[in-house]
């Protein structure tokens, strides 16, 4: 009806006719979308009804029903959180982590910090499902890797990993077996100590003597009694840990035989063990006559570390080789010493760009930043090993400008920089994760790898606890 006002005005009449007309249709129509769902939200409550029994899926280990289920759904069907979550977490269960990386997105909750329980197994499923690749420089990424992190629960793949055919991952697995504190209880890692490669057996001796295993005592005195190598150098060190303090005098006496691999394995190990009695020694070994003998020297007075090694350091700062003005300047930035800054500031100015780089290194290792503007014209340089250094050397500083560096670096054409970039990223703190997440997708199996083991070192110096003054 219209009321007695519209009555009198035939065109007022028609315009709330109208009105009404409209209204009704409208409301006809919302009532008729609250009266019959829509497909997508039908799909939706399917999804829903079919989520219930997936924690038991998962919980009993069944996780190929789970991936099955989710892979099944329709395009157009949107899964819950929940199916979500549990897909993601039973393909990395299943070692199919790069299947699970494309749902990282979708169940970070947008806005707020990445979500740490997910990229730690994420990153770990990335790196373990590797270890049996069918390249071998993809398997030693791998176990470079978990060498460096030394995870317990990767225990099972260090084992096998000590039957592989590629002599570098045997090697690899040994020292993480060493590093993951499962020396005592791995029978493969004392097997390993009768590996055919020395590469091998040296790893072993290493990681059985840092966990002072003193059933492998006779075999050790055996190697030091009949192997004229360095191999019986490594057998000394390790029986030195165990006790045998007297095996010191074997390896100092060793520093200056005929043999520059036995004199090299003899000052790499006096360098670890540090020894007072032995800076002498590695501080004379810079004037040695072989320059592979006088770089060991150099690296082995930075890992002393001490301030009694500055001078014969000065000393091969000076050497007529690269390779061991190099070392020399990273060992210089190890001891920590704020007044070798000058000295490293003259090697700013090498004939070297390696050199260069290693004394950016040890700069940013110092504090001083004034090298960045440096560091970031090396990683510009047509060489992309010069690159790959430079990304090194910014590894040293969590400065925004070297973090912007490395980012540049992690898209570059080669794929070394962008490996030594994903490298330098695990040691840096700042917003790296992000960065990191963009490497795990790289169009290279090492860098690719490389990213997971620098996102698995982000996410566990998040989560440990921070120390309170």
């Amino acid at each position: 009806m219209v009321n007695a006002a519209a009555a009198g005005h035939p065109h007022r009449a028609r315009r709330s006719a109208l009105t009404v007309a409209l209204c009704c249709a409208v409301m006809t129509g919302l009532l008729l979308q609250l009266a019959a769902p829509s497909e997508t939200s039908a799909a939706t409550s399917a999804t829903s009804a079919q989520d219930k029994d997936l924690p038991a899926l998962f919980k009993a280990g069944d996780y190929p029903a789970i991936v099955q289920r989710f892979q099944a759904l329709p395009k157009d069907a949107t899964p819950s959180k929940e199916m979500l979550r549990l897909a993601f977490h039973s393909l990395v269960k299943l070692g199919r982590g790069e299947e699970a990386l494309p749902l990282y997105p979708r169940l970070k909750t947008e806005g707020q910090p990445d979500d740490l329980t997910l990229l730690s197994p994420l990153a770990l499923s990335l790196v373990t499902s590797r270890v049996r690749d069918q390249k071998e420089h993809v398997r030693i990424a791998a176990y470079t890797v978990l060498a460096e992190l030394g995870l317990p629960e990767t225990g099972p793949l260090l084992e096998d990993g000590l039957l592989n055919s590629s002599v570098l991952v045997r090697a690899r697995a040994a020292e993480a077996i060493g590093r993951a504190g499962l020396a005592a209880k791995s029978g493969a890692l004392k097997r390993a100590i009768n590996d055919e490669a020395p590469s091998v057996r040296i790893a072993a001796m290493n990681a059985l003597g840092d966990a002072r295993i003193m059933e492998m005592k006779p075999r050790l005195i055996e190697i030091g009694r009949t192997e004229e190598g360095p191999e019986a150098i490594f057998a000394y060190a390790a029986l030195f840990k165990m006790g045998q303090t007297d095996m010191l005098i074997d390896i100092t006496n060793a520093a200056t035989l005929p043999d520059a691999e036995v004199r090299m394995a003899a000052i790499g190990v006096l360098g670890r063990l540090k020894r007072p009695a032995s800076l002498a020694v590695l501080s004379q070994a810079v004037y040695d006559p072989n320059p592979s003998v006088r770089a060991f020297a150099a690296g082995a007075l930075g890992e002393f570390g001490s301030p009694g090694g500055v001078a014969p350091l000065t000393h091969a700062l000076g050497d007529e080789m690269a390779m061991v003005r190099g070392v020399a300047a990273g060992s210089l930035g190890r001891l920590g010493l704020k007044e070798n800054r000058p000295l490293l500031q003259a090697l700013t100015k090498d004939p070297s760009l390696q050199v260069r780089a290693s004394a950016a290194e040890s700069l940013l290792r110092l504090g001083d930043s004034s090298v960045l503007l440096m560091a970031a014209d090396l990683a510009r340089n047509p060489d992309p090993s010069i690159r790959g250094s430079a990304a090194q050397a910014l590894s040293a500083t969590s400065d925004k400008e070297a973090l912007s560096v490395l980012q540049a670096l992690l898209q570059d054409q080669q794929p070394l920089p962008r490996l030594m970039a994903a490298k330098a990223l695990g040691k840096l703190s700042g917003p790296v994760i992000p960065i990191l997440l963009k490497g795990l997708q790289d169009s290279d199996e090492a860098v690719r790898i490389t990213a997971a083991g620098s996102l698995l070192q982000q996410t566990a110096r998040a989560a440990r606890p921070t120390r309170r003054p």
